[in-house]
């Protein structure tokens, strides 16, 4: 259970459901109004209804009880597997698989079938439900994924991620025809004020965020391009490059308008880190998936 404070000082008016929402972001407006209504949320000590609306001066608690985890069960699906020993696993994720359980999806993700495969051996840092998960790829974005086995690589390879010194180059396909041969997007990522399934350049609230990204084939509508994490906030490629005019093909959520590929056009291509226990440095790279590679000329000869 958490309990967190606040004090009103210019939201007065404001409904207590988006006050709530604006403090803590890593909440849901929906989840914040199923608190309310199960009276986890007091003002001046006082339970509230959900249309209260924030006073000047207001003390605010809302009280966020621990989630039940559910059992997270091994399933036997194949795994495209580019490296494998005692302490590390690193994939190739198709499309369409999620990473880890999470509502609505607590079966036939990466999670369950690494269960399957590692058995007993995966790191527990991130608890039942991310047991091995070091980083993270959306649902539709292909390619490598690096996974532990045990808590000490797990931890080395954390404080790697931490330290910027794991290599992330994703490929992507844009829509437009970037001028400039190479360029970095620096502006802070956060979630988005009103669609909360979105992320969004928040100046304000946001977190630091670059992305260096390189012309790597012009298509004239659009751009093959690298893209260098130099940090990993959600959703961080696509919003980035939606930031500056080019908006990655096939992404709906950033881009409606889009219907050229049936997912966002990212691919996971290269990772590169130093081995936790060896010391020896690793590089890994997967092929581009068919859908992507159907937007090259060549392709189709």
């Amino acid at each position: 259970m958490q309990i967190k404070e606040f004090q009103s000082e210019e939201n007065a008016g404001e409904r207590i459901d988006k006050f709530l929402t604006e403090k803590v972001p890593e909440l849901s407006r929906s989840y914040i109004q199923k608190l309310i209504k199960e009276k986890n949320v007091k003002v001046n000590s006082t339970v509230i209804k959900s249309n209260y609306k924030v006073a000047k001066g207001d003390q605010i608690q809302i009280t966020i009880p621990d989630l039940t985890e559910p059992d997270i069960l091994p399933e036997n699906i194949p795994l495209d597997i580019l490296y494998e020993d005692d302490d590390i696993l690193v994939v190739n994720k198709p499309k369409g698989m999620v990473v880890h359980p999470a509502a609505g999806h607590y079966t036939g993700t990466l999670v369950n079938a690494i269960m399957y495969h590692c058995k007993d051996r995966l790191s527990g840092i991130n608890g039942v439900m991310r047991p091995g998960i070091v980083h993270r790829i959306d649902m539709d974005t292909t390619g490598s994924l690096l996974v532990c086995k045990n808590d000490t690589a797990h931890q080395i390879l954390a404080e790697q991620l931490k330290e910027h010194s794991i290599k992330r180059i994703y490929h992507a396909i844009v829509h437009g025809n970037i001028k400039e041969d190479s360029g970095t997007v620096n502006a802070p990522i956060g979630r988005h004020p009103i669609d909360r399934k979105k992320m969004s350049i928040n100046e304000k609230n946001g977190r630091n965020a670059v992305t260096h990204y390189r012309v790597l084939e012009r298509f004239g509508e659009y751009t093959y391009i690298a893209c260098e994490l130099e940090t990993g906030r959600t959703h961080q490629i696509r919003v980035h490059m939606t930031s500056i005019g080019h908006p990655l093909i096939g992404d709906t959520l950033y881009n409606p308008e889009t219907a050229l590929l049936a997912r966002q056009a990212l691919h996971s291509y290269r990772l590169a880190f130093t081995h936790p226990v060896t010391g020896v440095p690793l590089e890994f790279t997967s092929s581009l998936p068919a859908d992507m590679a159907e937007f090259f000329p060549e392709y189709h000869a």
